[in-house]
């Protein structure tokens, strides 16, 4: 495979925040002919139509912008070969490509992945980092094939994991991290220096798709466990409990190890609602009520005085009004 004469043309792949950087670091290095991106979907309170994030920067860098339900559908196919790329790059697009648009770009297609594969191949490679402690992660050059992350990988960065990182900030280094390796590992794919070299399957674990259902808290898990949990869970899909019936959100909250009054146990620790896990206790540092603003846990322990201990926490409405009923 002989390098192009002249600047590879690149057709851009990607959606969320995430992929944003690495969008414009492609720009700023190459010539980009083209962004493809999911299309506009209903989001907050009021269902307004939302452009991904990529679409918005990309309009503002005035490239043109592609948003087919299926990329992989004849009119997605067409426009990809209308643009002739030599790359295709993605990031974060939501989409797994099939081989008729793999095989459109002479010299394949490179995915940015937030990960260091074959570990956390997937969805949801941040979060689960975070969620199941691992110290380190970073991100992985991968040449694509029709499998789920498993394609030959061309370069790799690690990262460390900091000890109060959210999804949301490692997400934000990552994408710089990938953005800048991506742009270093070009030109020596291109040239025939880079080649890629296959994944261990053996290692591989996976990260699907997290559901907004997902971040309900189960308080019999250890609380460092739970702790990690919210932190990976910010800032999609937020951890969750109940309380009197209502959705009490967990925006922020720490563990400590100390005796446990059982799972779900309501207690007081310091200023700070706290309840008991399956492993030490969980302090509730920043919440939000369900139909209330988001609050410091002291000022909400405050507002609920000595209720917070008299109501068991995770019961959820149904069961709470089946329990009120038999009393």
């Amino acid at each position: 495979m002989s390098s192009p004469a002249s600047a590879p043309r690149i057709v851009f792949m990607g959606s969320p925040d995430f992929a944003v950087p690495v969008l414009e670091a492609l720009v700023a290095h190459f010539p980009v002919v083209g962004v493809v991106t999911q299309p506009d979907r209903p989001a907050g309170r009021g269902n307004r139509l939302t452009p991904p994030p990529v679409k918005v920067r990309a309009q503002e860098l005035g490239l043109p912008v592609f948003q087919p339900p299926r990329v992989s559908r004849p009119e997605g196919v067409e426009q990809l070969k209308a643009w002739n790329p030599d790359l295709i790059v993605v990031a974060a697009y939501g989409q797994i490509l099939k081989p008729n648009v793999l095989e459109i770009p002479r010299y394949g297609c490179l995915n940015v992945h937030a990960s260091l594969l074959p570990r956390w191949r997937g969805a949801a490679p941040v979060a689960y980092a975070i969620w199941e402690g691992d110290e380190e992660t970073g991100v992985t050059i991968m040449l694509m094939d029709e499998g789920l992350d498993t394609g030959p990988i061309l370069a790799q960065r690690r990262e460390p994991i900091r000890p109060h990182d959210t999804a949301g900030a490692l997400s934000a280094r990552l994408a710089r991290l990938g953005a800048e390796l991506l742009v270093e590992t070009i030109p020596g794919y291109l040239k025939g220096d880079i080649r890629p070299q296959p994944q261990d399957d053996r290692l591989a674990t996976y990260a699907p798709l997290l559901k907004r259902e997902d971040g309900r808290l189960d308080f019999t898990q250890p609380a460092d466990r739970l702790a990690r949990q919210v932190r990976a869970f910010d800032p999609w899909p937020g951890t969750f409990t109940f309380w009197k019936g209502r959705r009490l959100k967990v925006l922020r909250a720490h563990a400590l190890n100390v005796p446990s009054p059982g799972p779900g146990v309501p207690v007081v620790m310091g200023e700070y609602p706290a309840v008991g896990t399956g492993q030490g206790v969980l302090v509730f540092t920043q919440v939000q009520l369900e139909g209330k603003r988001p609050v410091d846990g002291a000022a909400f322990l405050r507002g609920a005085g000595r209720e917070w201990t008299s109501h068991p926490v995770g019961v959820p409405p149904d069961a709470e009004t089946t329990s009120a009923k038999k009393a």
